[in-house]
């Protein structure tokens, strides 16, 4: 069996696959480091965690005691991997070194994705354990793409666009498999949006940046907006507040007093009218300048909670590309946890 471990800001979400990537069992513990919430196939408990190693030893043994211990690896999604590490790889001392060494680039999820290794690797110091990256789909964008025109000092200090929600657009590729268009506009859709130009299965632009928050308009974050007025609101409010408000109180929150497109689509007032209507423009907006990357575009893919879910949001956004002719809209399951076992598993194969 292979334990996935997503450890996120202030959760920690567990997966068990069997080796045909059959998924029996999931659990999470929200709230970390105060009162929260564990919950394993379907029920839930009250409780208290220090951090994210006291966290894991918890499900853990709340997954021993549901019948889920005899674990032949395991497997992490780590947020980023920068430049350095562009492939699901095999957890060493040097990727170790390499995650921590990416740590200014995602100062929030790299560091707790560390603790969740290096705290199985204490209980458990004969697991392997494997690490998929959610920028390394994006690794293979040109220089053209992901430099910004900005001094060649700032680039190399890592300052350029990485793109994010790779291991779903890594995922619908697989989906699609020997039927994958040649150039695929991937769209996953949620509380965070992004969309990536797939030419003949490789990402050669996508929308998100340095960081999550640049591109489409989503549910908290503010999707692009110019770096003067971003350095207007830091000087008004400070750094830290302008931080926390561009990527929790904005977006979809910000233009409708609420981020959850199902509560937005069933409500009549002009607010949350022109939210949707925001959210569908940019998404198109944003969708042109990928089909210019591919130089044209064969099929168009929704996923994510919203790009699954939300049929009139799929209408609009494809009513806005109707310029670029009737091509095959497709719905894909978002199932990062499966990619991440996935990768493991293609791992384990070349390594036996």
């Amino acid at each position: 069996m292979i334990l996935v471990v997503n450890a996120g800001s202030s959760s920690l979400k567990v997966s068990v696959y069997q080796p045909d990537l059959t998924r029996i069992a999931d659990g999470m513990i929200s709230n970390i480091g105060t009162d929260g919430v564990l919950a394993l196939d379907g029920t839930k408990a009250p409780v208290t965690t220090a951090d994210h190693a006291d966290a894991l030893a918890r499900m853990l043994a709340a997954l021993a005691e549901a019948g889920h211990s005899a674990f032949t690896a395991a497997a992490h999604r780590v947020v980023h991997g920068g430049t350095i590490v562009t492939a699901p790889s095999r957890i060493t001392p040097d990727v170790l070194t390499d995650i921590r060494g990416c740590i200014p680039l995602a100062p929030l999820h790299n560091p707790v994705n560390l603790t969740a290794i290096e705290a199985l690797a204490a209980s458990h110091p004969d697991l392997p354990q494997y690490a998929s990256f959610d920028t390394a789909f994006h690794a293979t964008i040109p220089n053209v793409a992901s430099r910004y025109a900005i001094p060649v000092e700032l680039h190399s200090a890592g300052i350029r666009r990485y793109g994010f929600h790779g291991l779903s657009y890594a995922n619908m590729v697989h989906a699609f498999g020997d039927a994958l268009p040649d150039r695929l506009l991937a769209l996953h859709l949620g509380n965070g949006a992004s969309l990536c130009a797939i030419h003949k299965g490789r990402s050669v632009a996508t929308s998100m940046g340095y960081s999550p928050l640049s591109g489409l308009t989503m549910g908290t974050r503010s999707g692009d907006i110019d770096g003067a007025a971003v350095l207007r609101i830091a000087t008004d409010i400070g750094p830290t507040e302008a931080d926390r408000m561009l990527n929790k109180d904005s977006g979809l929150q910000a233009l409708a007093g609420d981020n959850n497109m199902k509560t937005l689509l069933e409500r009549d007032d002009d607010a949350a009218k022109f939210a949707v209507d925001h959210f569908c423009y940019w998404a198109a907006r944003h969708a042109g300048s990928a089909i210019v990357a591919m130089g044209g575009v064969d099929a168009v893919a929704f996923t994510g909670g919203i790009g699954e879910n939300a049929a009139p949001i799929r209408d609009r956004i494809m009513e806005h590309l109707a310029c670029f002719g009737d091509v095959p809209v497709h719905v894909v399951v978002a199932d990062e946890e499966k990619q991440i076992a996935r990768d493991a598993l293609s791992l384990m194969e070349a390594g036996r």
